[in-house]
């Protein structure tokens, strides 16, 4: 990957031996690899077992949860947050876990409404809960530097599965909660 970075700096016509660029291909190599550490991550060891069985059936929101991400299109960064509810079915996930999902997912290279999806049917079958509402909004550099460049725009997309599809009410009550 350092050897990448380091034809790309010279294809764009800079000095790759100036002072400021000699150890960047190696520091963009391991921004890279940070950038897309969901990919050596797995569902299960993000999880690690932290389920706890539960007699509530209410509404489980997590919101303003912060993502970066890359947009496999440019590669671009794209900023924003998620909110994430579920109705459990038994047993409610360890908090923290939801962040690390939406965290396992946003680290690949991928578009938001895919990444959703990832994270709505994920959450819905770990807990096995009877529904899943998963809501991103975010802001894609890719819209905003290049292209366009619509300094203000912001992408909204949404996953409904279960009885947030299913159940108006529901889908009403976390749309409320996440105003």
């Amino acid at each position: 990957m350092k050897n990448a970075f380091e034809k790309i700096i010279l294809e764009i016509g800079e000095d790759i031996n100036r002072a400021g660029l000699k150890d960047t291909p190696q520091r963009a190599a391991k921004a890279i690899q940070f950038l897309t550490k969901g990919y050596k991550q797995n569902i299960d060891e993000v999880v690690n077992n932290a389920l706890f069985p539960t007699e509530g059936s209410e509404m489980v929101l997590v919101k303003d949860i912060e993502l970066y991400s890359l947009c496999e299109h440019h590669l671009l960064p794209f900023i924003g947050r998620c909110h994430v509810a579920y109705i459990p079915n038994g047993k409610v996930l360890g908090l923290s876990k939801i962040a690390r999902i939406v965290d396992m997912f946003s680290r690949r290279l991928q578009i938001q409404e895919t990444l959703t999806r990832q994270i709505a049917e994920t959450i819905l079958r770990v807990t096995d809960g009877l529904g899943v509402g998963v809501i991103i909004e975010a802001k894609h550099l890719c819209m905003m530097m290049r292209g366009v460049e619509k300094q203000n725009s912001i992408m909204k997309t949404s996953a409904m599965l279960g009885s947030f599809r299913s159940n108006a009410s529901t889908r009403e009550e976390f749309l409320s909660l996440i105003k």
